[in-house]
């Protein structure tokens, strides 16, 4: 069940990020005035009851001096096989002119199409992959531009000798 699996992640967010506040000898308080977030909030993290957005995960890996992308990891929304360079979750996460809003529809959009692909390539057993549908050479040879002939004398208005 999904939400099984989300509660799970959520919960082992809130042990490791725990964890790595009392290995750096931090109070929850101290933490949340670091991180910039509400004492509370950042409890119900911990306590896995909240699942923070990317922006709060940022700040509290900077309070913590752990990278944003572990605990992206950490709280699925990154997944471990994509690689940390280069991936769109990361390219998404990272891109300040968008909100988390914004950020969180553009993220599961491309989950699901990558549970969709996966699921077509278990069914055919091909990657079907897309790309632009022709090219402009082609699209010109196959669409030609409609030709007319223009016999200006038969315009209105033309002068007739």
């Amino acid at each position: 069940m999904v939400t099984s699996k989300v509660t799970k992640t959520v919960q082992s967010l809130g042990d490791y990020l725990k964890e790595q506040r009392v290995s750096a000898k931090l109070s929850l308080r101290q933490l949340a005035d670091q991180a910039g977030v509400s004492n509370p909030y950042l409890s119900q993290i911990e306590r896995g009851l909240r699942k923070p957005s990317a922006e709060v995960l940022q700040q509290i890996g900077k309070a913590l001096r752990i990278s944003a992308e572990q605990l992206y990891v950490r709280a699925g929304i990154l997944s471990p096989e994509d690689g940390v360079g280069g991936s769109v979750e990361l390219a998404v996460l990272g891109d300040t002119r968008l909100t988390e809003r914004q950020k969180q529809s553009l993220l599961d959009v491309y989950s699901s199409f990558l549970a969709l692909n996966s699921r077509d390539t278990e069914s055919t057993g091909t990657t079907e992959t897309t790309g632009p549908a022709e090219t402009t050479e082609s699209a010109a040879a196959d669409h030609p531009e409609p030709t007319t002939t223009h016999d200006r004398a038969s315009e209105p208005g033309a002068d007739q000798d």
